[in-house]
């Protein structure tokens, strides 16, 4: 029980919580039992889920007031050091379904043991997700100066990731964070907020996190005709192109890897938020997706991978079945995965590998298809956050 709580931040009051994530009037009102002044009856069973957690990667000081983008882009954020251990890389495979319906998956087990005398575990690239929570205290709270917006309303529309080298199993690492972009779409801003993460003692890069941030009513801050719009990337690093199985508690057991945002953990924040119960975190989805790319195509071998780009399209609930497809164009894998009750895509996106695997050089457009339920023992789902683009 003493380890247990180790890993969990202190719980929060009512009036904690409104102050830490800055909550909007009216949720901080539904918190307290009381009727807030404005309120939404639309459930995301009927919106799409066009909503997300009160707490953000990106949080408003000010709602309601302009996004000035001088300021913005001037932020310099502070850098942050922190060390992982294996435990937590063991942790985090898990989280994302590793060894789920096999335990001695002879493509997985290398993911949380140290099999065969291999000295070290190896490391799904996508545990490289969790460092940004560092800057933000384990809640996905980072505040933007410049940025006003009414957090209810934010979106975590995307996630790009670049890997550089292999990821060890342990180190003391660094993270630099700007921002990578920042668009007025009119009804919404978009916030790019670019994480670099490298190792302490050497200096050398390891990884670059790209999270894509939808604010919902905060846009309109340019003239219309000649909207705003900075990006210090290439436009074409992202394509625009239009997973495995997890247990009920896949939300309870992935947040111990330091996503503690109670949408997906607390009935009472996620009925706030406007879902019916708590949903399963998007980069547990992308997790999930990249495990079965990399057992499908690369034969369990994490370093094979140089890119991942996943786009989140819609909420997921437990329980629900969910079909993945999977298919290999040159040395990109796309991936699809729908929920079967809705008919509806909950995820999309492709990891790019360095090369082609041998096994599959003589294979054109090789396709994969998995069906799952959310805790049944032989599939393989994912699962996503309530998100989506603003255009």
């Amino acid at each position: 029980m003493d380890t247990y709580q180790r890993l969990l931040p202190p719980p929060l009051a009512v009036d904690d919580l409104a102050s830490q994530f800055r909550l909007p009037s009216h949720v901080a009102a539904s918190l307290h039992g009381s009727s807030p002044t404005s309120s939404r009856s639309a459930s995301p069973d009927t919106e799409e889920a066009q909503r997300t957690s009160p707490a953000a990667m990106a949080m408003s000081s000010k709602p309601g007031a302009a996004v000035d983008p001088e300021v913005v882009l001037a932020h310099k954020f502070p850098e942050v050091s922190f060390a992982y251990d294996e435990r937590e890389v063991a942790l985090y495979a898990l989280g994302v379904g590793a060894c789920g319906s096999d335990a001695v998956d002879d493509k997985e087990l290398h993911f949380v043991y140290h099999r065969d005398g291999q000295p070290h575990i190896k490391v799904l690239p996508t545990f490289v997700s969790l460092f940004p929570n560092k800057n933000s205290n384990g809640v996905g709270a980072v505040d933007v100066p410049g940025l006003n917006f009414d957090a209810s309303l934010l979106l975590h529309g995307q996630q790009y990731i670049e890997i550089y080298k292999p990821i060890p199993s342990y180190a003391n690492v660094v993270n630099k964070v700007k921002v990578a972009g920042l668009h007025d779409k009119g009804k919404a801003t978009i916030l790019e907020l670019e994480t670099t993460t490298s190792l302490k003692d050497s200096g050398e890069t390891l990884c670059m996190n790209r999270s894509t941030i939808y604010l919902r009513g905060a846009g309109g801050f340019s003239d219309s005709s000649r909207p705003y719009s900075y990006a210090n990337y290439p436009a074409n690093q992202v394509s625009r192109i239009s997973i495995p199985n997890s247990p009920p508690s896949a939300a309870l057991l992935y947040r111990l890897s330091g996503d503690y945002n109670p949408l997906h953990s607390d009935p009472e924040i996620a009925q706030i938020a406007g879902f019916t119960r708590p949903i399963l975190h998007g980069l547990c989805t992308l997790g999930f997706a990249a495990r079965a790319v990399i057992k499908s195509f690369c034969n369990g071998e994490p370093t094979a991978v140089k890119s991942i780009f996943g786009r989140f399209l819609l909420h997921v609930y437990p329980g629900e079945t969910l079909a993945t497809e999977m298919w290999l164009n040159g040395q990109k894998v796309h991936y699809q995965m729908k929920v079967k009750e809705r008919n509806r895509a909950v995820l999309s996106g492709y990891v790019l590998l360095k090369h082609i695997p041998s096994s599959l050089e003589t294979t054109e457009d090789r396709s994969s298809v998995d069906d799952g339920v959310c805790g049944a023992s032989g599939g393989e789902t994912g699962h996503g956050d309530a998100h989506g683009e603003e255009n």
